[in-house]
């Protein structure tokens, strides 16, 4: 009986490889100056830092970040159905404001009448309920004094600083 052969098939190329990926990869890097961005960025990192720390140091710039968190802090405490909910409502309201109603601008003034029939009108102290709900808790909250947003947030106190 002959010897046996062993013979092992190579599968064929289907794509590049993982080093002809990474190879293609650093050539689009370089021909968008990617890499020249990112030598120059770890070259300057010293003066770059200085240019930071100078912007970041302004009362603006601390003034915007901090109020950054303000409204995210904010936002993290809105659920995301009531948040879609409120946004789409004013969306909603905004067209509403938009539209055309087809009345003409100068239209008469509804009159004592008109107005003694808008105090008696359900639908309407309903839908004015939340607003008038809404308004007292807003200017409550504007009558209180001002904490650092870290510490309302939190309930810990921070030294200013």
């Amino acid at each position: 009986m002959a010897p046996r052969i062993n013979f092992d098939v190579k599968p064929t190329k289907i794509g590049p490889n993982a080093h002809e990926e990474l190879e293609r990869l650093l050539q689009t890097l370089h021909q968008h100056g990617v890499l020249r961005l990112a030598n120059d960025v770890v070259a300057a990192n010293v003066p770059l830092a200085m240019v930071l720390v100078k912007a970041l140091s302004k009362p603006g710039t601390v003034d915007a970040i901090e109020n950054l968190s303000i409204l995210l802090m904010a936002l993290s405490r809105i659920t995301p159905p009531r948040f879609y909910k409120l946004v789409f409502a004013l969306r909603d309201a905004v067209d509403g404001l938009c539209a055309n109603t087809g009345e003409e601008e100068d239209g008469e003034a509804p009159g004592i009448s008109g107005a003694y029939r808008m105090l008696h009108d359900e639908e309407l102290w309903h839908a004015l309920k939340p607003l008038i709900t809404g308004l007292k808790i807003f200017a409550e909250r504007l009558g209180e004094e001002a904490e650092r947003p870290v510490s309302a947030f939190t309930g810990k106190k921070v030294a200013e600083g």
